[in-house]
């Protein structure tokens, strides 16, 4: 079977993050033939059009991991009911110019962790459509809205419950099993 390289984006700036621990136990959790990197967008600053002649070397810097990747995985907090605003714009530098859109063909798969029960349910509702509109081939099942209590995962990535343990790897092997199928039909250099 093959190995993909993996990119994980995280839609939060904050270090302690409790997406960090939710991608650090992803990265635990993921089949063996996943080799998982992190994407960062911490240095991008905003995107203006008025970069596109003279693209900063941050961005394309960030553009050339996602190129590299087989696949993204986003793992994202919600914002007032959206994604955040840095993760956004990540998607925006990773798009432009037009015609240099890093995510076209790209297998993605979104989840994310809340204190709140719907979990991230609205910030991947509005991020999905984005996704959609880069030509990013989506996973849309298994769902993941991951309501984090105290103690669920800790700073190491390990996960106390057995069941979110076992969902969580459950997930990760769906994903492997959609960036394969995806990557039959499109090929990486597709």
């Amino acid at each position: 079977m093959t190995t993909y390289n993996v990119g994980y984006i995280i839609g939060s700036l904050a270090k302690g993050s409790i997406n960090r621990k939710l991608a650090k136990a992803l990265v635990k959790l993921a089949p063996d033939k996943l080799n998982m990197s992190e994407i960062s967008f911490a240095d991008l600053p905003l995107y203006s059009y008025d970069y596109d002649a003279d693209y900063p070397a941050v961005a394309e810097t960030f553009k050339a991991a996602i190129k590299r990747s087989d696949a993204i995985l986003i793992v994202t907090p919600e914002y007032n009911r959206s994604m955040p605003g840095g993760l956004k714009n990540a998607l925006d530098w990773a798009s432009r110019p037009y015609g240099t859109n890093a995510f076209k063909n790209k297998p993605t798969a979104v989840i994310g962790a809340s204190p709140g029960s719907i979990g991230t349910a609205v910030a991947q509702q509005a991020l999905r459509p984005v996704l959609g509109f880069l030509q990013a081939p989506q996973m849309n099942t298994v769902e993941a809205y991951i309501q984090m209590t105290p103690g669920l995962i800790d700073d190491d990535g390990n996960v106390s419950v057995p069941g979110t343990e076992q969902f969580l790897r459950d997930y990760m092997e769906a994903f492997h099993q959609h960036m394969a199928r995806v990557l039959t039909v499109l090929p990486r250099d597709a």
